[in-house]
C-alpha cells in the first residue's frame, strides 16, 4: 500500500516523464523521415489532382479484366494503363472545356453506336437489328450496382462524342494552299545534277576525338525538351543464381538410372521389403510414370516434329517396349518408352471458307444468304476438284478464313482440334483429296494436303534443381558479398567471385522490371527508399531464380537527362561536329581535284536529284547537300557543307526546272493527306506542354 501510495502522489511527474518520451519519440521520426507529407493523391496533371482511392479501384478492375481475359497483368502493369487514361482524360476534358464543347444526348447515343460492344451486341439491338436504347438501359437496371454501371458508360460515351468532334475539329484545321501544293511539285519535279568531293567521317578515329560530360551537358540544355527526364537511381548489381551443382546434376541421373531395373522397398505397413518393378518390365506404364516423374504421364501421340530435336530421330524410330536415356531435356534428366506408332495421326489441310449472315465469323468478305453461300462453295468445289493446282489462289480470292492470306493452309491438326464435320474429312481421306462440308463457321471446301504418323512415348522427367545443400552455399556466398559490397569496390568482388558482370542499370520511380529480370518491383521501390544513400548495399532473393546483390550507385533528380543517360545519344553527334572542324580544315583546294587529291578521295556525280529524294550516290540521305547544290551558281565549288555522313565540297553543273502547270490541286492534296496524318500527334503535344506530377510510387 505505501507503495501505491507514492505512485499516487507522483503520478504527475509520472505523466510529465511519459509526455518528454513520446515527444522524443516524434521528434525523432520527424528528423528521421523529414518534414515530408504523405500526399493523398497519386498525381496530378496541370494542378488538377487525380485521387488515389478512384485510382486503385480503376487500378483492382483493370487487373480483374486482365485476368478473365487470360492475360494476368501485374499491379504495376495495370497502374501504368489506368495512368495513362487518367492522364489523357485530364488533358483532353481541360481542351473541351477550353474550346467550349458540349454533346447531347443524340452525341451519347452515336457513340454508345459506334462501339462494338455495345452497338452491335446481340443483346441492345432490336428486331430489325438496330441499337435499342431501351435495352440497352434496361440491361443495367437487372444487374447489381447497374445505375452506376449505366452512368459510368454514360460518362465514357459523353468523352468519346466530345473526343469526335475534337478530332474533327483538328483534322479540319489541317489544309493546304496552292502555295505549298506548287511548292511540293518543285520539290519532287526540279532536278539537280553536281560533283561532289566527299570525306566521311569514319575517315577519323572515334578514339582520336574526346566528349566532355560538360559538353553533352550544354548540347542537352539547348533541347531541354527532347532530354527531359524523370528523377532515376543508376545501380550496379550481380546475380547469383540457384543453379544446381555437378554433384546434383549426378544424383538426379543415377535417381534415373535406377529406375530401369527392379529395386528393393521397405514397406512401413507390412514391416516388409517390396520387390519394385523397373522401367523396362512394368506394364502400368501410366502410373509407373506418374509415380516417380515431375510431369506426369501424356497419353496422347506426338509427330516427329514435336519432339525434342537433338533426340527426335532417336525417340520417333523407338521400338515399342524399348527404351531410350537418360537424356537430357532442358533441366530434365529423361527416359523414354515406346508405346507404338499410329499412322496419319495428325492431318494437314487447306481450306476455302465461304460463309453467311448469322454465322460465327466476324470478317465476311461479302453479304450472302445461306443458299447464296452454298451456291457460291459448290462453284468454288468444282473449280478446285478441275484444278486442284489452284486451289491456293481461290482461297486468297474467296475465303472468309484469316488463312486466306496463306493460300488457306492450316498447317498441321490432331484429331478433335477442328470442329466435328471438319475433323472427319480430314482424318478419314486420303492426302489430295478435295470435299465440301458444313459448320457453324459457314460452308469449307477442304483439301487434305498431308499427314504425319506420330508415335506414344511414357517418359519420365526428373528435374534437375539444387539440392539444400548447394542453396545453403549460395546463400552463403550471397550474403559474403552482400557485406564485403558495402566497403568494397563492386567490380573487383565480381572479378574475385568469378561471377557474370552485369551492366548497371538506370531506373526510375515507377519501373517494374530491373535489368533484364521482369516484375522486380522491390529493388525498385528500395532505390528510391529515404535511407538508401549512394553506396546502400541490399540482397533480393529472387524465388526459382537465386540472390541479386544490389548497390546505388548515383541518382538523379528530375530535370535533364544524366550524362551516363544521354551519352548514347549525344556522344556520336558532337563528335561528328568536332570531326567536321578537323576535315573542313583539309578541304581546300581551287577545284574539286584538287581538294580530291589532298583528301585521298574520288571526286564523284549525283544526276538528277529531287529536294524530296535527297539521296546522294555513296553516302545516303544528304538533305542539307542536295538542298545546298540547288541554291549553287553552276561550276562554282562550294564552301564545305556538313552532312549526315560526312563533310561534302560540290560544283553545281544543271539545275532542271520542272515545266509549270496550271493546277497544282494533285500535290495540294498530298500536302493535305500529310497534314491530316500528322493530326494524330496532338495528344503527344499536350503530354509535352503538360505540368504532371506523378505520385505513383508512394503507393506501388
Amino acid at each position: 500500500m505505501a507503495v501505491l501510495s507514492k505512485i499516487r502522489n507522483r503520478s504527475g511527474l509520472l505523466l510529465l516523464a511519459i509526455g518528454f518520451a513520446l515527444l522524443a519519440f516524434v521528434v525523432q521520426d520527424v528528423f528521421t523521415k523529414g518534414f515530408k507529407s504523405v500526399s493523398t493523391d497519386v498525381g496530378s496533371v496541370n494542378g488538377k489532382d487525380i485521387s488515389f482511392d478512384e485510382f486503385k479501384i480503376k487500378v483492382a478492375n483493370t487487373e480483374k479484366n486482365s485476368q478473365n481475359q487470360g492475360q494476368n497483368m501485374t499491379s504495376m502493369q495495370a497502374s501504368n494503363q489506368v495512368w495513362n487514361q487518367e492522364v489523357q482524360v485530364a488533358l483532353l476534358n481541360a481542351e473541351f472545356e477550353k474550346l467550349g464543347i458540349r454533346v447531347g444526348e443524340k452525341h451519347i447515343i452515336e457513340a454508345f453506336k459506334s462501339d462494338p460492344n455495345i452497338g452491335q451486341n446481340q443483346m441492345f439491338l432490336n428486331a430489325a437489328g438496330k441499337f435499342d436504347l431501351n435495352k440497352f438501359k434496361d440491361y443495367f437496371k437487372q444487374v447489381p450496382n447497374g445505375i452506376q454501371m449505366l452512368k459510368d458508360q454514360e460518362k465514357n460515351a459523353e468523352l468519346r462524342a466530345k473526343y469526335d468532334i475534337y478530332n474533327s475539329l483538328i483534322k479540319g484545321g489541317m489544309y493546304a494552299t496552292q502555295t505549298e501544293g506548287k511548292f511540293k511539285y518543285e520539290a519532287e519535279s526540279n532536278k539537280v545534277s553536281f560533283d561532289f568531293v566527299m570525306v566521311p567521317f569514319s575517315s577519323i578515329k572515334d578514339s582520336d576525338v574526346k566528349v566532355t560530360d560538360e559538353e553533352i551537358t550544354t548540347y542537352m540544355k539547348t533541347k531541354e525538351k527532347k532530354f527531359k527526364s524523370e528523377e532515376s537511381r543508376e545501380l550496379d548489381y550481380v546475380l547469383i543464381s540457384e543453379k544446381p551443382s555437378a554433384a546434383d546434376e549426378a544424383e538426379i541421373k543415377k535417381n534415373v538410372d535406377a529406375l530401369l531395373l527392379p529395386n528393393v522397398r521397405y514397406n512401413k505397413e507390412t514391416g516388409k521389403n517390396d520387390t519394385i518393378q523397373g522401367f523396362r518390365s512394368v506394364t502400368d506404364n501410366a502410373d509407373f510414370v506418374n509415380a516417380n516423374s515431375d510431369i506426369p504421364f501424356d497419353s496422347s501421340y506426338v509427330s516427329k516434329q514435336d519432339l525434342p530435336a537433338e533426340v527426335a530421330e532417336q525417340l520417333f524410330n523407338l521400338p515399342t517396349g524399348e527404351i531410350y536415356g537418360p537424356y537430357m531435356r532442358n533441366n530434365y534428366y529423361c527416359l523414354s518408352k515406346g508405346l507404338g506408332r499410329k499412322a496419319g495421326a495428325k492431318a494437314k489441310a487447306s481450306h476455302i471458307l465461304i460463309s453467311w449472315e448469322g454465322t460465327k465469323v466476324p470478317n465476311k468478305k461479302e453479304k450472302r444468304t445461306k443458299e447464296q453461300a452454298k451456291a457460291k462453295a459448290d462453284g468454288l468445289l468444282a473449280q478446285a476438284q478441275a484444278n486442284p493446282g489452284m486451289f491456293m489462289m481461290l482461297a486468297m480470292s474467296n475465303s472468309d478464313d484469316s488463312s486466306a492470306q496463306q493460300g488457306g493452309d492450316l498447317g498441321f491438326f490432331g484429331p478433335g482440334q477442328m470442329v466435328k464435320p471438319f475433323n472427319d474429312f480430314a482424318f478419314n481421306n486420303p492426302i489430295g483429296k478435295i470435299g465440301l462440308v458444313e459448320t457453324e463457321f459457314g460452308y469449307h471446301i477442304i483439301q487434305v494436303t498431308d499427314k504425319q504418323d506420330a508415335v506414344k512415348l511414357a517418359t519420365i522427367a526428373q528435374k534437375i534443381e539444387p539440392s539444400e545443400a548447394t542453396n545453403d552455399k549460395i546463400y552463403t556466398q550471397a550474403t559474403k558479398f552482400e557485406m564485403d559490397a558495402a566497403n568494397k569496390d563492386f567490380a573487383a568482388l565480381v572479378k574475385a567471385a568469378k561471377l557474370t558482370a552485369s551492366p548497371a542499370v538506370r531506373v526510375k520511380a515507377i519501373d517494374e522490371n530491373f535489368g533484364s529480370m521482369s516484375n522486380q518491383r522491390q529493388i525498385v521501390k528500395w532505390a528510391f527508399e529515404d535511407d538508401t544513400k549512394i553506396g546502400s548495399v541490399k540482397r533480393f532473393e529472387i524465388v526459382n531464380v537465386g540472390h541479386v546483390i544490389a548497390k546505388l550507385k548515383s541518382m538523379a533528380p528530375k530535370g535533364l537527362m544524366s550524362v551516363e543517360e544521354a551519352r548514347p545519344q549525344v556522344e556520336p553527334i558532337l563528335k561528328n561536329k568536332k570531326k567536321a572542324a578537323k576535315i573542313e580544315a583539309k578541304m581546300k583546294g581551287a577545284s574539286l581535284a584538287a581538294i580530291a587529291a589532298t583528301n585521298k578521295v574520288p571526286v564523284m556525280n549525283a544526276v538528277d536529284l529531287t529536294v524530296e529524294s535527297p539521296n546522294v550516290p555513296g553516302a545516303g540521305f544528304e538533305p542539307k547537300v542536295v538542298g545546298k547544290a540547288f541554291t549553287s551558281k553552276a561550276s562554282q565549288v562550294s564552301k564545305p557543307i556538313e552532312g549526315n555522313s560526312g563533310v561534302y565540297v560540290i560544283a553545281t553543273k544543271v539545275v532542271t526546272k520542272a515545266p509549270a502547270i496550271q493546277k497544282y490541286d494533285d500535290y495540294t492534296a498530298k500536302v493535305k493527306q500529310q497534314a491530316v496524318g500528322n493530326s494524330g500527334r496532338f495528344m503527344q503535344a499536350l503530354k509535352d506542354d503538360a505540368d504532371i506530377e506523378d505520385n505513383r510510387a508512394n503507393f506501388y
